[in-house]
């Protein structure tokens, strides 16, 4: 047996409209310093106070943020004891805010210990409402969270349906301010997230029709509100894209393209999309041998024609590089700007941390340590993987 879950979801012009209907005496805002900056803090503020609710604020949140922040974040809702949490901003604030309410919710429990079977629950204390400000790694709709362990140099992957969101507001406007590169880096990422889910062993039938409709969406959208960051219409479908990519992996799984991409993000200080994006052909390539039907379902999707499954898959391979191309964004990790002595010395712990990575498992294909070595560097030296 098996399970598709999601949050409600508010999503079009003006989403952020149903915060008037919330009511709560206390909410804390769980976001970042970025997010402060731009003015959402204050815009969800005035929604939450026009009901009278008390609002607490934790800005701490850094990119690939550490189980420290997680700690700071449980330690002002046990101080505050707020019966709302919202998670505002991109992937970090989020993952945050779930993990946080996850340990409020079950004191004494630790953040390795939680996996898809462990029996923990939430929503005694607090609600959680995710409102994304990036379009792209599907936090806000998942039940997955990464969190840093700094010590390890390594993410911790903690997953669970007790932290899918009760609501997740889906507003165009608070995605209208990012930048070229951040819309890239997280349309990429989503690309990612439906093109692993559609081939990784955990697929079903309800996650595969949101990976596939995100897919030609983010092929379509993705470089026109790059090119043009105020094309209204261009910014909410790929909002939607990135959203129903969320939900195809976070209800099944991704593959080794998250694995190698945890390890680099974690080593190397990458951020999680270019990470991921910067494998993602080569890993295709690497598990075309088991899994062409299903790449060359995707290709057909983008409308790639092709005389077998084989030849599909390459186009596909070609085509992902192309807008990866189109978006400025690297094709190698070397193009990331990591030296090659810098690579060599940690290209042991990269295919550590690659195996024992969760998501390794669920890969249609699952390399040895021989093959994930040989693959980080046809990754880092740009060749095909013909192995």
């Amino acid at each position: 047996m098996w399970w598709f879950v999601s949050p409600r979801i508010a999503f079009g012009e003006d989403a952020l409209d149903y915060l008037e209907e919330v009511k709560a005496r206390k909410a804390v805002i769980v976001t970042d310093q970025g997010i402060r900056k731009v003015g959402f803090v204050e815009r969800i503020t005035s929604y939450l106070e026009k009901n009278a609710t008390e609002v607490e604020t934790f800005e701490a949140v850094e990119p690939d943020p550490s189980k420290e922040t997680v700690f700071k974040c449980v330690e002002l809702l046990k101080r505050f004891e707020p019966e709302l949490i919202i998670g505002l901003g991109g992937g970090s604030p989020i993952d945050v805010a779930k993990a946080a309410w996850l340990l409020y919710e079950n004191p004494g429990l630790s953040l390795e210990e939680v996996t898809p079977f462990a029996e923990v629950t939430t929503g005694k204390k607090a609600r959680l409402i995710t409102i994304p400000t990036t379009s792209g790694g599907g936090a806000e709709l998942s039940w997955a969270m990464v969190v840093t362990d700094k010590t390890e140099q390594r993410k911790l992957e903690p997953a669970t349906r007790a932290v899918i969101a009760d609501i997740c507001i889906l507003d165009p406007s608070l995605v209208s301010k990012m930048p070229p590169q951040l819309t890239a880096d997280t349309g990429l990422d989503a690309l990612a997230n439906c093109i692993e889910s559609y081939v990784c062993e955990w697929r079903n039938d309800f996650t595969d029709a949101f990976a596939i409709k995100a897919m030609s969406l983010i092929f379509e959208y993705l470089p026109k509100v790059y090119k043009n960051g105020d094309d209204v219409v261009a910014r909410e479908r790929m909002q939607n894209a990135a959203a129903m990519a969320g939900l195809a992996f976070g209800n099944s799984q991704v593959t080794i393209a998250h694995s190698m991409g945890h390890a680099l993000g974690s080593i190397f200080h990458v951020s999680h999309g270019r990470s991921v994006e910067v494998v993602l052909p080569y890993v295709i390539q690497y598990t075309k041998t088991v899994a062409a039907d299903r790449y060359a379902e995707l290709a057909a999707a983008i409308g790639i024609k092709a005389k077998s499954s084989e030849e599909a898959t390459d186009r596909l391979v070609v085509a992902v590089k192309e807008l990866i191309k189109q978006l400025n964004e690297p094709l190698s990790i070397k193009e990331i700007g990591i030296s090659e002595e810098d690579f060599e010395e940690k290209l042991g712990l990269l295919v550590e941390r690659a195996e024992l990575d969760t998501c390794t498992i669920t890969s249609p294909r699952v390399p040895f340590e021989d093959e994930f070595r040989k693959l980080f560097l046809h990754a880092y030296e740009g060749r095909d993987v013909d192995f």
